[in-house]
């Protein structure tokens, strides 16, 4: 399989659905440093970036919402002095998409991680 941060996301469809946990729980492997978490009975990745101030977490949430805006996929960002908390999911399937997997993997490339 080509590496996750070289794909891009797919549109979703009427038929789409989010995926099972196993096979989440399979391809967490691939983004080091994410959990699946469950909030609200929907699964979602979430990973927390550190930062040795307040302007270099800002300048990475920046580039995450260029890259949301891309894709036309956006997170949960929660910005804070010296960290930022990303959290992926799809609201459409209602827990965790391929999208979500890619747009993981991006999002340590712009973390250098």
């Amino acid at each position: 399989m080509k590496g996750l941060n070289y794909m891009l996301c797919i549109p979703h469809t009427s038929v789409s659905r989010s995926m099972l946990e196993a096979q989440c729980r399979r391809l967490i492997n691939n983004i080091p440093g994410w959990e699946l978490i469950r909030v609200e009975n929907m699964m979602r990745l979430r990973c927390t970036f550190t930062f040795p101030d307040f302007r270099e977490a800002l300048a990475f949430t920046n580039s995450v919402g260029e890259l949301a805006e891309a894709e036309q996929h956006h997170p949960e960002l929660i910005t804070e002095w010296g960290k930022v908390t990303v959290t992926w999911w799809t609201h459409s399937v209602k827990g965790v998409h391929m999208n979500d997997f890619i747009m993981a993997a991006r999002t340590g490339v712009v973390a250098n991680i």
